[in-house]
């Protein structure tokens, strides 16, 4: 009998962030799996918005989070050198819902929520962590976006037991 715990739903992740006194505004809206979809209905919802790469790597710690402004490029091969990581790649769908209990097009740093605690490195851009606004991000699905403080976003991802690298994902490689 398997007794791995189900991942935890958005229903459940926003009752946690209430629990810890963090606000969060809560959109609904048709799924979207692309930053271009997002783009096109999410009207003047105010704040900066992410796009997410949940990514392999050799050892010693084979997955990463990647969380990004949403207009950033990113290379998989520059992160690699950035991150010192050697050569990464993109998980698969069952690493993905084994590791953060979501599917594709859905991956937030939320889902850190179904991880043990320093199980994913997470680098997220430093200008999320530190940016006037909101951070919006899913709330485990792709059919809503949760605007956060981006103080409440790192502290609650701290709470969880997973240390943030905040890194400038915009600033070119040397």
């Amino acid at each position: 009998m398997d007794h791995t715990p189900m991942p935890e739903t958005p229903e459940s992740l926003l009752a946690r962030l209430e629990a810890l006194g963090i606000l969060a505004t809560t959109h609904r809206h048709p799924p979207l799996h692309t930053v271009a979809e997002s783009q096109a209905l999410r009207g003047n919802l105010p704040g900066l918005h992410v796009k997410n790469l949940f990514l392999r790597a050799k050892s010693p710690q084979p997955f990463l989070l990647v969380v990004a402004e949403e207009n950033t490029p990113l290379s998989i091969n520059a992160l690699a050198r950035q991150l010192g990581t050697g050569r990464l790649s993109m998980a698969n769908e069952a690493e993905l819902y084994e590791k953060l209990g979501v599917r594709p097009g859905s991956v937030t740093p939320l889902a850190l929520v179904n991880a043990p605690p320093g199980s994913v490195r997470t680098v997220i851009d430093h200008r999320l962590l530190t940016g006037p606004g909101p951070v919006n991000i899913h709330p485990l699905t792709n059919e809503a976006t949760t605007a956060l403080a981006p103080a409440d976003l790192r502290r609650f991802l701290e709470s969880l037991g997973h240390p943030i690298e905040p890194i400038d994902l915009a600033a070119p490689l040397a």
